[in-house]
This record gives C-alpha cells, structure tokens and sequence, in this order.
C-alpha cells in the first residue's frame, strides 16, 4: 500500500502541551508514522512556537492562528484548519479529535475529504461551558458523528452514547500508555519539599470538572500524618476556578502546587508518590489514571463511568462528591502497604491493555476504511 497522507486537527498541540487529546496525539501520531502514515498536524500557534520546530518523531506541524480565548479558541482554528486541509493539505484523511472541532465535519466534506471524527467524551457536560457553548458541542457530536465517513470512540460509555443518539456503530479505539522507566532521582518532589511515598497526586489542568476542591476539603479532614497534597497542573485560561484552587491549596496545610510539569520532572513525581486521585466529574477514557497505574500506583477516583471502565476494584472508587467517602479512601490507602510485587503487576496489566502500537494499528485501519467509503 502507498504512503497514507493524514491531517490532525482539533488539539493545541505537542509534545509538551497540556491537556489529554494532547497527550493522546502525542503518542499517536509518531506511531502511525511508523505504520505507514505521513502525519500533518494542524496545531494552534500560541502553544506551540516556532522554536518548537517543524517536525517531531516524524510529525510534520503546520501552525495557523487561533484566538487565545475559551470560547472561540477550538472552532475557530478548526475552521482555518478544514480550509487549510482542503485547499492546500489535501490529505487522504482529516482526522479530527473531539466533538467541538467536529463541528466543521460538514465543511470539510464540502471539500471533499475523507472525515474520521474521534469523540473524546460529551464535553457539554462539562461545568465550564455556558448555554450558547454547550449547544455549539452538542451540535459538533451530532454532525461528527452524522457525516463523518468514520467514528471513533474512546471508551464503550461513549459508544453506548452516540449507538443510543444517533443509531450510529463506531470503532471502540481506547487511549493507550506506556511502560515508563521509573526514575530514582528525587529532585522535583525535593524541589516542591515532597518525600517520596508520603504524597498523593493528582495531575490535570486547573478546571471545574476535575473538582480540586473536593480532594482539598477531603485531604484536610484526612489528617494523614507526614503526608501531602501535590497538585500537579496549570490552568490555559485562568479564571475564577482557577483562583479558588490555588486559594484553597494555599490556606490548606500541606497542600502543595507545582504548576504544569513534563518530561523528568512529571516522571519523578509520578513514580515517588505513595497514591494517586482522580476526583472528577467528566472523563472520556482518563489518560491520567492509565499514566498513573503505569507506575504502579494505587489509584482512588470517582465512580463515574469512563473511571470504572478502567476496571479497578470497588474499593478504589467512591461516590462522585463524596468528600466523607473520598477522606475515608484517603486514611485506608494512606496506612497500606505498598507492595513491590503487585505494582509491577499493576503495571504490566495495564500496559499490556492499553498498548498504544496496537492503538495505533487499529486506527491506521480505520483510516482505510475510511478511504475505501
């Protein structure tokens, strides 16, 4: 078979930039790369410079402008990137991530591309979004998933979603991780004054629906002797929410922030922490929880669907905000033991689940199939 030519749209940007369809696209694309495919992503000039370079791991990036606002920063980009794929790309495949760029499928059929649509979650639900938003995403899933050629969703919740919807069968592609080295050097949780398996961390951008506020209250009636709080993650548009986080974990003992980390520093803080929590109220498939398990962390988070997915025990989970039921999951892992055998277990299981090759192959073979419609 030819060289596939595939166009990205949808995402900020990578490596190195915030968000779960970032780090999505970031372990995707160089592997379609690998399988065959000459990737162009489409990504939004304010996060990514141009000392970033034009290429990464076989990835070619072509940057357009975008607004640096919440409302207007996705859609807006996504238009110049349906008129930029379709008049100067001409790719084989536009394959567009998440429902709100979606919203351009139409445009980008008018042009006669091939359109694969992934739906990252129903982000309508999301608490940061107002009436007008909300209706511009639902309207994005529903023409998404209407006129592309082919779906993907992220996890059988989503599936169920857009099978009861829209009467539409779509390929289930889960998010992917790999197997980390874990790093013996200590120097970012020294550097934030964190001893290594006496933390608990949670990793996300500053937004409503990870619901900080909830494991800041619960940490605190806790009261876990020698432990501390690591909240790992920046906001893109700061706003009130952001404020009363960074609030709340400055009037809270032992709470600390350590802004956005990669690369070593995000290692280090992953493989030293003694628990992670996710308490959020809005997940597709959380890349956060796969990263953190394949650590071998214990993992708490709440019981919404896209969280059991992942297929931990019940006693990992509990009542989405909760605070009493989350400070009592706290003080019960708090006091167990780490077990070397069983992390390595946790993290063998984990990967072997979610192998990014075999996401990536699967996703190539959508792209096909898409081309043959």
């Amino acid at each position: 078979m030819r060289y596939m030519n595939v166009a990205m749209t949808g995402l900020r940007g990578f490596p190195k930039v915030q968000g779960g369809i970032e780090a999505h696209a970031e372990h995707l694309c160089p592997l379609l790369h690998d399988a065959g495919c000459k990737v162009a992503a489409i990504v939004r000039h304010p996060y990514m410079p141009r000392d970033k370079g034009i290429t990464w791991n076989g990835v070619r990036f072509h940057r357009l402008p975008a607004p640096q606002s919440k409302k207007f920063e996705a859609i807006v980009h996504t238009f110049l990137s349906v008129l930029y794929a379709g008049t100067v790309l001409r790719p084989d495949v536009l394959h567009i991530q998440a429902i709100g760029p979606a919203l351009m499928t139409p445009l980008a059929r008018l042009f006669g591309l091939r359109v694969v649509v992934t739906h990252h979650g129903p982000d309508y639900n999301r608490q940061k979004w107002g009436r007008f938003a909300k209706w511009v995403l639902r309207t994005g899933e529903s023409w998404g998933m209407r006129f592309a050629h082919r779906r993907i969703v992220i996890s059988e919740t989503i599936q169920d979603l857009v099978r009861s919807k829209y009467g539409l069968e779509c390929d289930l592609i889960p998010n992917g991780v790999t197997l980390p080295e874990l790093p013996i050097t200590t120097n970012a949780p020294d550097q934030f004054g964190l001893t290594p398996g006496r933390y608990i961390l949670l990793v996300s951008r500053l937004v409503p629906e990870k619901r900080h506020l909830d494991l800041i209250s619960a940490f605190s009636f806790a009261g876990l002797p020698g432990w501390k709080l690591a909240l790992v993650g920046a906001s893109d548009h700061p706003d009130d929410y952001t404020r009363r986080v960074l609030s709340a974990a400055a009037n809270t003992e032992n709470v600390v922030t350590t802004g956005f980390q990669t690369d070593l520093a995000l290692r280090e803080l992953y493989a030293h922490a003694g628990m992670f929590v996710l308490p959020s109220s809005h997940e597709g498939l959380p890349i956060v929880i796969l990263e953190a398990l394949s650590y071998g962390l214990p993992v708490i988070a709440s019981d919404i669907p896209a969280n059991r997915e992942v297929g931990l025990g019940n006693d990992h989970y509990f009542a989405l905000g909760n605070v009493e039921q989350l400070t009592q999951r706290l003080q019960a892992f708090a006091y167990g033991l780490l077990d070397t055998r069983t992390r390595e277990e946790t993290r063998q299981c984990v990967v072997e689940k979610y192998d990014w090759g075999r996401i990536a192959d699967q996703t190539l073979a959508v792209y096909q199939s898409a081309c043959r419609q």
